[in-house]
């Protein structure tokens, strides 16, 4: 039985305090803070009217968590034992600095990123390694669902059905319509930012950079559709072939329809996508906030959406019992209506909450739990596939079949 603090009251926010007053025997006491505390009081309202048997103890506050100071005295006074950030990933390193000054453990589910600098990786934290293993403090990086799950599918093939891993493709279908013109289904300005960034994937040592959706394939996703997907570069690559460094290629792939890439090369040919600074007024503004701004918030897209989510993993590589080119996916297909009915949520925002509790009861319940800094794969991933089966998120796996082709 723990006490957590929960930063940001976003789409995922939502879907973690909730997934928390649900599992209300790991999670007694949770501390629910945002730069708006509205949005906090909100999501309460709607846990007391869901899950009115919930046992779990909810009180919000109003916290500003790019200020350290303030970060820390908020800690101190409802002494947590683990800090759940899904706030902006701009504010990793100023909620670890609190998480070590107070004493208290760390998650979150996407990587830093500087505002001022379209760079994804995971330097930044992984400077933090010695200081949290020093302290006797375990941050955990990048549990959502990809990355997250995707780095604990991969764990999976590894130690159930490879020997060595040497191709590895991550795949994630929205095949959803919430209806709109065009909106994004997390931080517009985080998602934005991803996609119009230059692609990059892992081959023989080295990165390979491509322009921006530059390599596609129709790929079939099971249960969902036959789509077309695009090569991003996305953060758990940087660690996965890292942690599993008998891999020759690792790509990540992402499906866009039609319209929503015109819509995004419009926005980009006017400027509208830019991270500069302009002046507005006598005010500095970057193009992309103001973007932000004015684009439907991705949790007010849940009620009436439909179609489903699949994110998977497909390896290649020699198998445990010495095939030589042994091919398997692992995935999940999530639906958006069904996760609206449970809490009041579309699937994007589900599947990115679900595995942050579940990481978060993981490292809670000791079974996870060692200090320094980690990413998911590092873990054993048969408790967190066993509890995703268990938390709404079911695991299924396809065996000799190859939906990603070279």
């Amino acid at each position: 039985m723990s006490k957590v603090m929960i930063i940001g009251a976003g789409g995922v926010g939502n879907v973690v305090a909730k997934k928390c007053a649900q599992n209300d025997g790991v999670f007694t006491e949770v501390l629910l803070a945002s730069r708006t505390v509205s949005k906090c009081d909100k999501i309460v309202a709607e846990i007391h009217e869901h899950f009115p048997q919930s046992r779990t103890k909810f009180t919000t506050a109003a916290v500003d968590a790019d200020n350290v100071p303030e970060l820390a005295a908020m800690i101190r006074d409802f002494s947590p034992e683990l800090v759940i950030n899904v706030a902006l990933p701009y504010q990793d390193l100023t909620i670890m600095d609190a998480c070590l000054e107070t004493g208290v453990h760390y998650l979150d589910t996407a990587n830093y990123e500087p505002r001022d600098v379209a760079k994804f990786e995971y330097s930044w934290q992984w400077a933090y390694r010695e200081r949290f293993e020093k302290a006797g403090l375990m941050a955990l990086l990048g549990c959502g669902f990809d990355p997250g799950a995707t780095n604990v599918f991969t764990a999976h093939h590894a130690k159930h059905h490879f020997s060595e891993i040497h191709y590895l493709d991550i795949v994630d279908c929205n095949n959803g319509n919430h209806g709109k013109a065009f909106a994004t289904n997390f931080n517009p300005e985080i998602n934005i930012r991803e996609i119009t960034a230059n692609g990059r994937y892992w081959e023989n040592g080295e990165w390979v950079e491509t322009a921006p959706l530059e390599i596609s394939q129709d790929i079939y996703y099971p249960k969902v559709a036959t789509r077309k997907s695009y090569v991003l570069y996305h953060e758990e690559l940087e660690s996965l072939v890292q942690n599993f460094p008998t891999i020759k290629r690792a790509r990540f792939w992402m499906t866009f329809g039609e319209a929503y890439i015109k819509h995004l090369n419009v926005l980009e040919g006017i400027g509208m996508t830019s991270i500069e600074p302009i002046d507005f007024r006598g005010q500095k503004i970057a193009p992309i906030e103001f973007l932000k701004a004015v684009l439907p918030a991705p949790e007010s897209l849940a009620e009436g959406y439909t179609g489903q989510t699949c994110i998977g993993v497909q390896a290649r590589g020699l198998g445990k019992n010495g095939e030589p080119d042994k091919v398997h996916f692992v995935y999940n297909v999530t639906d958006h209506a069904e996760t609206y009915r449970e809490v009041q949520a579309q699937g994007i925002s589900y599947t990115t909450g679900v595995p942050a509790m579940i990481g978060a009861m993981l490292m809670l319940q000791g079974v996870w739990k060692k200090p320094g800094v980690y990413n998911v794969e590092e873990f054993d991933p048969d408790p967190f596939i066993a509890a995703m089966n268990e938390w709404g998120l079911p695991v299924d796996e396809l065996a000799g079949i190859e939906l990603v082709k070279d």
